[in-house]
């Protein structure tokens, strides 16, 4: 065997994998399961590397302590920081801009406000601003004082969104040369998204097995590819209090493989034909 190839990261053992996966689910309401190793390995081997450790056991027992409050921190980003693009699946927009958008220029709301919870890196409320934007180019005025609240757990990738500066490879996917051109300035080797979009979205850290009363209601809510990550008894929990934070007639987007199951009751399905949306009742 050549001396030079990098050794094989090691299997983490079962009871450290168990402390590992319980302090998730008990700080951030992610569940595992018994059989994410591997998911365990490829985003938390950084940060042995980085904090000097020899090996995921390490991290486990100081994980175990709970006495590293900036470690914890670590950890959770890494696992729950996930891939995102511009006008991901692209629908949701396209119901933003034809549906919900025009209904609530139609009926005069002022201080109109929309959620994107679990932001990530921004793309989601910036891509929710763009629209808008373009919306109120069609229709200036519509919309007095419209604003997007974006949320995360993550204290780095809100940092990184609120900086709204992106690369080349990050604007390559879902935003067209138009769009680049009319909402984005060079700003060095990036891209920085402009202000008129910008100043529209407030971000604010949240973890979603917390309460949110603090934030107040909302007109629509983005809460996409995100409870697929917690067990379903958190599930329900979270999306008692999504319908509780909308307005009646408010509407909530969840990702293609998730239902509002057990609060079917508080909702309606709403089918366009790009897709759907859900409205809460009356």
């Amino acid at each position: 065997m050549n001396s030079t190839q990098p050794r094989k990261q090691s299997q983490i053992p079962q009871e450290d994998y168990a402390v590992i996966r319980d302090f998730l689910e008990r700080s951030c309401g992610i569940v595992l399961g018994d059989h994410k190793h591997y998911l365990i390995n490829s985003r938390l081997n950084r940060i042995v590397q980085e904090e000097g450790m020899a090996s995921l056991s390490e991290l486990a027992r100081r994980l175990a302590k709970g006495s590293d409050v900036r470690l914890q921190d670590r950890v959770i980003d890494a696992m729950t920081t996930n891939e995102t693009s511009w006008f991901r699946d692209g629908y949701p927009f396209e119901i933003l801009r034809t549906l919900i958008l025009p209904e609530l220029a139609d009926k005069r709301v002022r201080g109109a406000r929309i959620w994107s919870a679990a932001c990530s890196s921004g793309q989601e409320p910036y891509s929710i601003s763009i629209v808008i934007e373009e919306f109120l180019r069609a229709r200036p005025g519509a919309l007095p004082d419209i604003q997007v609240v974006a949320t995360d757990i993550s204290s780095t990738v809100l940092a990184e969104a609120e900086a709204g500066r992106f690369d080349d490879m990050t604007l390559s996917r879902g935003i067209t040369e138009e769009i680049k051109q009319r909402y984005f300035e060079r700003d060095g080797n990036c891209w920085r998204i402009k202000a008129s979009v910008r100043r529209r979205v407030a971000f604010k850290k949240l973890n979603l097995t917390q309460s949110f009363v603090g934030l107040g209601r909302f007109h629509c809510i983005f809460c996409r590819n995100v409870l697929i990550y917690f067990s379903h008894d958190v599930k329900r929990d979270i999306l008692r209090r999504l319908a509780e934070s909308l307005h009646s007639g408010g509407y909530l987007f969840l990702g293609s493989s998730e239902a509002v199951t057990g609060h079917a009751d508080r909702f309606e399905t709403v089918r366009q034909p790009v897709g759907h949306v859900f409205r809460k009742l009356c």
